[in-house]
């Protein structure tokens, strides 16, 4: 699959905006992104695997709104979850992590020791195919992007928005991609402020830290966060890049 030829447009520089980048080594870049205050945007990687249901009943029982970056593979294999997410549409927003799980990085680096797409080709089917597996649900086409591993390198950026999507950064990472002890987690995630676009996984039922994700959101809502999906605070105009520190 290749890359589209668009031309240059408004709509291109406008996805270029949304997608600042910090250096995170190795040649690589992480998107930052915030949005207007009173809000915090929880967002919740699912990967591969199941469903952490410490988290989703959650997010069912409380009304807590939440945004899902969903790949291919985790839509195969989870089709109870997805009825339940889709039956809930005002609630749940599904975006676009990939077809594969693939990180966004041309060449050869490995973050963390992934293998990357490498080339714009593969690149655009992973990006593509993610977008078309949450199209073929019947949900709302996905707008954002995030990559595996949440690393991109330059290049990268600009073909994920030459193909029209924006590149779901945050400003909080809680669990580290699931690797932190749930206190840990609890902890950052206590601390998110209004404004805040949070990252997270939902895929690890296994993993000590989705305790420390439903504890610490759980927490937040306790003390009167409130919470909007990505795509609700798009819409309002109400997301905006966050500057490296």
């Amino acid at each position: 699959m290749c890359v589209p030829s668009i031309p240059v447009s408004r709509r291109y520089f406008l996805a270029l905006a949304v997608t600042p980048a910090c250096p995170a080594g190795f040649g690589l870049w992480e998107p930052r992104l915030v949005a207007t205050p009173p809000g915090i945007v929880l967002t919740l990687d699912a990967c591969m695997g199941g469903i952490d249901r410490r988290i989703l009943d959650l997010l069912l029982a409380r009304r807590i709104p939440a945004t899902l970056f969903v790949t291919a593979r985790w839509l195969r294999g989870n089709t109870e979850t997805l009825a339940l997410l889709r039956a809930n549409p005002g609630q749940f927003d599904l975006q676009n992590h990939g077809a594969r799980h693939i990180p966004a990085v041309l060449g050869t680096t490995r973050p963390y020791g992934i293998r990357p797409a490498g080339t714009k080709e593969a690149l655009a089917a992973e990006v593509l195919g993610g977008a078309e597996a949450i199209i073929s649900t019947g949900a709302p086409r996905p707008l954002w992007y995030r990559g595996a591993t949440a690393l991109y390198s330059p290049d990268a950026l600009t073909v994920i928005a030459g193909l029209g999507f924006r590149v779901a950064g945050f400003s909080v990472n809680a669990d580290q991609g699931a690797t932190l002890p749930a206190d840990a987690v609890s902890r950052r995630l206590a601390a998110a402020k209004p404004g805040d676009v949070v990252i997270a996984h939902i895929n690890q039922p296994g993993s000590a830290a989705g305790a420390g994700v439903a504890a610490g959101i759980a927490a937040l809502a306790d003390g009167g966060a409130r919470f909007v999906t990505l795509a609700a605070a798009e819409a309002r105009g109400e997301v905006r890049p966050l500057p490296c520190a």
